[in-house]
């Protein structure tokens, strides 16, 4: 009898021990905030980017990550009481949830458009910027419209609202399209003659031309009512997301956002 009762305590013992590592784990996964929004690293809000992407996300001559929403995420670990931490990762692993879904961030920012589609694998926050479509060509150029690259190849950037936009008159208009892996590729994909336009999001664009005076222009918008939105983990963290558009309110409110605004992209649209 005695030593079934020491085998039965040894097994408690180790039970009790095993569900006290079980518990450490769990905490070492995430660290919850006292305001109940859940990080995955203690001390740090971690947001997941794809850079570069300027105005919103690129890299300073120092390395140091910088943009329009780098500026609105730290006013977020601001009120959370912690650090920013950008992750740089592809965009696909971004708009697909994969990478909130896996624990790699707590958020998105990423220049990324609010779609139905994207809806059902994120939760988005409130729209914090809005966005048309627009093509870039080489100054002196003809192209005008999409009409007038029947037969020539267009550039856009993988995974993006650019490329389902033209990838919607690729037959129509006798399109040849050509997908780039980032900003930077595309860029440099019209640069060199490799496409004879490239489309993106409008402010990215004028970012470039500010760059590369007299050498490109924009000749044609099209107005896709875009909006973008930060993200966080699908039916996951609402008290960040709360966080967020809390964050948000307030700095349309007090005239943080503005300030921001004119930082990146310039006169800020009316309060």
């Amino acid at each position: 009898m005695r030593l079934a009762t020491t085998v039965r305590r040894a097994g408690l013992v180790i039970a009790i021990a095993a569900l006290a590592l079980t518990g450490c784990a769990k905490k070492d996964q995430g660290e919850t905030q006292a305001s109940g929004v859940k990080l995955v690293a203690k001390g740090k809000l971690t947001v997941c980017t794809h850079l570069p992407y300027a105005p919103f996300q690129s890299k300073d001559t120092s390395g140091k990550v910088i943009g329009f929403d780098i500026d609105v995420m730290d006013l977020v670990a601001k009120e959370l009481g912690v650090e920013q931490a950008i992750v740089d990762t592809p965009f696909e692993g971004i708009k697909s949830g994969q990478d909130l879904n896996t624990g790699k961030c707590d958020a998105a920012a990423a220049g990324m458009t609010i779609t139905e589609d994207r809806k059902k694998v994120l939760d988005f926050s409130d729209p914090y910027f809005a966005a048309n479509q627009a093509m870039l060509v080489k100054a002196g150029k003809p192209y005008r419209s999409l009409d007038d690259l029947r037969g020539k190849r267009v550039g856009v950037q993988s995974a993006t609202t650019a490329r389902d936009y033209v990838r919607q008159f690729e037959k129509e208009k006798g399109l040849i399209l050509v997908e780039f892996e980032d900003l930077a590729a595309l860029q440099q994909g019209v640069a060199n003659g490799q496409v004879e336009a490239g489309v993106s999001d409008l402010p990215v664009w004028t970012e470039y031309l500010k760059e590369q005076p007299g050498g490109f222009e924009v000749t044609a918008e099209f107005d896709t009512g875009e909006q973008y939105g930060f993200a966080v983990k699908k039916d996951d963290n609402p008290e960040l997301l709360k966080k967020i558009n809390e964050v948000l309110g307030r700095a349309r409110q007090d005239g943080t956002y503005h300030q921001i605004y004119e930082r990146w992209i310039g006169k800020a649209p009316a309060r």
